[in-house]
């Protein structure tokens, strides 16, 4: 699978000067951490999720949550188990008929020829993980991990050893991405103890845990507040602390850091794919700008725009999504700028290894060779899944490729 990859290399090749790379479910953790991209949330109790992944596959999606968790009603878990089992085994049989595509086995395209998203579980309890990994029998191999809600040292520490041992049994790998959601890591006063506590159990499995998602929801809900449509997580000051300190001590460029998610963006339209039209009708770079700005904020798109900014800004990578239309935005936003490619190279050329200043090839900003080496290596782990956009394409081209499904 890659980013943009269901769109035609034609397109591809005008919009990118570095296309994103191909990866599998077996390439290198440190690749698939930064490749989760915009990960899709689905309640496991979907009688069609076995297509449903396949189509939003079709449309760019690269990751997917199937959720026992919050998003279904307590009394539909069973039911839910069961139906996860009977999914699984409908894409591995058209995984079987189809055949592997190139790369490792385990990655495969669906009757409509869009590659398999990585596909986590999120479960309640530990002992879900062994269970399900138990009846789901051959049809483990389409499954990437789970998803831990909750996770504090004391409760990550069964899930931890749940996933280790439902590993052994299936002798498949499964990466774990714990949930940082409960009240005492929001509470001042328990606030540093639990964050230590996290660092301890997740270092301890560093080379399963792919990345540290936040469940801000979680968050509001002990204070009793929800964010409006046109705020974003990081107006609401209290969410924004917690962020701030989750990568302060788990978040770290010295190697001892893990790749966080930005949070959930909760509103959306029913009416996702009203302006497309309108794009295919204007010039691809004439006058759409402003005609794609007002579309997105009369479709709530405004908001998300701003918090993945600020996701960026404040070191987190990917995004949790609710809704497919959250999908594109994402993963626009995601590509590296042409700009951002020239000043990483710069910093990081071998010539530049003992440090010092240099002015951007682009003439508008200061490149300090040692500061800001730390952020030209994300840049191009980055660049690597997302790509490296072409000098002249912007953001609102990007966006429009990527809906092009």
């Amino acid at each position: 699978m890659r980013h943009f990859g269901h769109i035609s290399p034609t397109a591809r090749e005008g919009l990118f000067h570095k296309e994103p790379c191909v990866f599998t479910a077996e390439s290198p953790a440190r690749m698939l951490s930064v490749a989760l991209g915009a990960t899709l949330y689905s309640p496991a109790t979907r009688p069609s999720l076995a297509d449903d992944v396949l189509k939003q596959a079709a449309r760019g999606v690269v990751s997917m949550v199937l959720c026992l968790e919050d998003s279904i009603d307590d009394a539909e878990v069973t039911d839910a188990e069961a139906n996860l089992i009977r999914q699984f085994a409908a894409l591995a049989a058209r995984d079987a008929a189809s055949g592997p595509t190139a790369g490792s086995p385990g990655d495969a395209r669906g009757a409509a020829g869009a590659d398999v998203p990585l596909l986590f579980i999120r479960v309640r309890e530990p002992a879900q993980i062994t269970d399900l990994v138990r009846r789901l029998g051959d049809s483990v191999r389409m499954l990437s991990g789970f998803v831990l809600p909750k996770f504090t040292e004391e409760r990550g520490r069964h899930f931890l050893e749940a996933l280790a041992e439902a590993e052994t049994a299936c002798g498949r790998r499964l990466f774990a991405m714990p949930v940082l959601e409960s009240p005492e890591l929001l509470h001042l006063e328990t606030r540093g103890d639990i964050l230590r506590g996290i660092a301890r159990s997740v270092d301890k499995y560093r080379d399963r845990v792919l990345a540290l998602r936040l469940g801000v929801t979680d968050f509001c809900s002990a204070y009793g507040l929800r964010r409006a449509p046109d705020m974003t997580a990081y107006d609401v000051h209290i969410v924004a602390s917690v962020i701030a300190d989750v990568v302060n001590v788990l978040g770290r460029a010295d190697g001892s850091g893990f790749t966080i998610t930005g949070p959930v963006w909760e509103y959306f339209r029913r009416q996702e794919r009203m302006f497309k039209p309108q794009l295919r009708r204007s010039p691809f770079l004439e006058g759409r700008a402003e005609e794609l700005r007002t579309a997105l904020i009369e479709h709530d798109m405004d908001g998300l725009l701003r918090e993945i900014e600020l996701d960026r800004a404040n070191g987190l990578l990917g995004k949790t999504c609710i809704h497919p239309s959250h999908v594109a935005p994402v993963h626009a936003l995601s590509v590296v700028s042409h700009e951002e490619f020239t000043d990483a190279q710069d910093i990081l050329s071998p010539e530049r290894g003992g440090g010092g200043v240099l002015r951007s090839a682009y003439t508008n900003k200061m490149n300090e060779v040692k500061p800001h080496r730390a952020w030209a290596e994300r840049t191009l782990q980055r660049a690597e899944v997302f790509g490296v956009a072409r000098e002249d394409v912007g953001f609102v081209d990007l966006l429009a490729a990527g809906l092009t499904n």
